[in-house]
């Protein structure tokens, strides 16, 4: 089951339910990046995809890199949390 947070709640029900309680919208972050996970919490952060260092692969493990930063800052606290 997907965390409640992150579910629509078309319904009272649902509502009271506590679903889309807390969801963060990344675009009203200050960095446009919220951290928030949207898998279950037994379900481990992965990585899959490994970019090599060449060409535009380059430029997406820095984009990677960037939002890892951004992610331990917030999940320690830090800045746009």
């Amino acid at each position: 089951m997907p965390p409640k947070h992150i579910l629509n709640a078309p319904t009272k029900l649902m509502k009271s339910l506590d679903y889309g309680k807390d969801y963060q919208y990344d675009h009203d972050a200050a960095d446009g990046f919220s951290a928030q996970n949207c898998f279950p919490d037994t379900v481990p952060r992965t990585r899959y995809y490994h970019p090599k260092e060449r060409g535009f692969e380059r430029d997406i493990a820095k984009r990677l890199a960037y939002w890892d930063r951004l992610r331990a800052d917030k999940s320690a606290g830090g800045e746009g949390q």
